[in-house]
C-alpha cells in the first residue's frame, strides 16, 4: 500500500467534509501515518456513508469478514471509526476528522507520550489548514448555542430544542468525557490551562453508548448530567452543539480554547455565525453596575452603557446566558432574538441549509 493509501485517505477525508477535511499538504500525511496503519486506512475508506456491518466493509475490500471485523473493532477502540449495535449486529461508520476522529483521541483525558505527540500533530495540521485556505466565511451556522433556559423570561416561547434538560430527559444512556479542546492545549503546553472544568462534555443515546463501550468517557445518570450543566454554567462555559434539533453531543465551551467558539469569534459578526436565538435584557432597578456580566461575557459583546447599565452588541452576542447566570443581583434575563432561524431538523437538513447559504 505505502504512500498511495494515505493519498487516497486524504481524498476520502476531504469528501467526508467537516471543519477540518483532508487536505493534500505534508502535515496531513505526518498525522495520518501516526493515526492509521495502511491496513486501517484501507478499511476506513471501505466503510460506506452511514453505518454498515463488517460483512459489507469486507465485501468492499474483497477480504475475509472475520479479519475485517477484528480490524474494525480495533479501530473503534482507537476512535478511527464509530461502532454501535443494532440487534445482534454491530454497525460501523467512518466519521470526518472534525467533528469525530480528532475529538475521539483525547476524550479519555489521558496524558501519554503518544497523546502529546498526537496533540502536536493535530494542532500543527489544523494550523496549516487554516493558513492554506484562509479565513472561512460562515454562510449558515454549522453549530449553535443552547442557552440557559432557566434565565429566559417566562413570557418567551422556549422550544424543547432550546433546553438541554429536554435532551437529558429524552435520551438513555448519557455519558460524560473530557473536553477535547482544553485537553489538547494542555497536552501541548501544561501551563496552557484556563482553569475551566474539563470533565463536562456530554453525549446522548447511541453516541453515549459508543463512548461508554470504547472507554472514551463514563456513563452518568440524569441527576449527574444536570449537576454537570450547573457546574458548567457557574464556570461561565457555553453550551454548544451541532446546529440541528436532534443532537448526539453537547460541548461546554470556553472562548480561549474551544473550536466552536473560536471559529465563530474569527467571523466579523460572531453573533450571526453562532447563536441561541436569545439575547440578554436588564432590569434597571436590580442592576448594581458591578460589571460581572461584562467580565464573564465570552464574546466581549457587553459594554458599560447609559447610567452604568450594560449595553449589548448583537453582532457579537451569541445568546449563551453566561451573563445572566453570573449576575449576583439577578438583574439579567433572556428574551427571544428576532431573525435567528430555528435549527434544522437533522443532519441532512443542516447540510442542505449550509449548501443553500453557500449558493447565495
Amino acid at each position: 500500500m505505502g504512500q498511495e493509501v494515505y493519498k487516497q485517505l486524504c481524498e476520502a477525508t476531504g469528501r467526508r467534509g467537516g471543519m477540518y477535511p483532508g487536505m493534500d499538504i505534508p502535515e496531513f500525511y505526518e498525522l495520518a501515518e501516526e493515526l492509521f496503519s495502511p491496513e486501517e486506512a484501507a478499511v476506513y475508506m471501505a466503510i460506506p456513508r452511514g453505518f454498515s456491518p463488517a460483512e459489507t466493509v469486507a465485501k468492499n475490500l474483497g477480504k475475509n469478514e472475520e479479519e475485517v471485523a477484528t480490524l474494525l473493532e480495533s479501530m473503534a477502540d482507537k476512535g478511527l471509526c464509530t461502532a454501535g449495535r443494532m440487534g445482534e449486529k454491530t454497525f460501523y461508520g467512518a466519521p470526518p476528522l472534525v467533528p469525530g476522529i480528532f475529538e475521539f483521541q483525547f476524550m479519555r483525558g489521558t496524558s501519554t507520550e503518544r497523546d502529546r505527540k498526537l496533540a502536536r500533530l493535530i494542532h500543527t495540521y489544523k494550523s496549516a489548514v487554516n493558513k492554506n485556505r484562509g479565513p472561512q466565511e460562515i454562510s449558515f451556522p454549522p453549530n449553535r448555542v443552547i442557552t440557559v433556559d432557566r434565565v429566559v423570561k417566562a413570557e418567551n416561547k422556549v422550544h424543547t430544542y432550546d433546553q438541554v434538560k429536554s435532551y437529558i430527559e429524552k435520551y438513555d444512556p448519557l455519558a460524560v468525557s473530557t473536553c477535547f479542546c482544553r485537553h489538547e492545549a494542555k497536552l501541548i503546553d501544561e501551563e496552557d490551562d484556563c482553569g475551566k472544568p474539563n470533565d463536562v462534555c456530554m453525549q446522548f443515546g447511541m453516541g453515549a453508548q459508543f463512548v461508554i463501550d470504547r472507554n472514551m468517557g463514563r456513563k452518568i445518570d440524569k441527576d449527574e448530567a444536570m449537576a454537570i450543566l450547573i457546574k458548567s454554567e457557574e464556570a461561565g462555559l457555553v453550551h454548544a452543539a451541532m446546529n440541528r434539533q436532534e443532537i448526539e453531543f453537547l460541548c461546554n465551551c470556553c472562548s480561549c480554547h474551544c473550536m466552536i467558539l473560536q471559529t465563530a469569534l474569527a467571523q466579523p459578526k460572531p453573533g450571526i455565525a453562532l447563536n441561541s436565538g436569545f439575547m440578554p435584557t436588564w432590569d434597571v432597578d436590580l442592576c448594581t453596575a458591578c460589571d460581572t456580566c461584562i467580565e464573564r461575557c465570552p464574546t466581549d459583546a457587553l459594554i458599560v452603557g447609559v447610567e452604568d447599565v450594560p449595553e449589548v452588541n448583537l453582532d457579537r452576542c451569541i445568546g449563551c446566558g453566561v451573563c445572566a447566570t453570573g449576575c449576583p443581583s439577578e438583574a439579567i434575563w433572556l428574551a427571544e432574538r428576532p431573525g435567528v432561524p430555528m435549527p434544522p431538523l437533522d443532519q441532512n437538513a443542516l447540510k442542505e441549509a449550509i449548501k443553500a447559504g453557500q449558493a447565495q
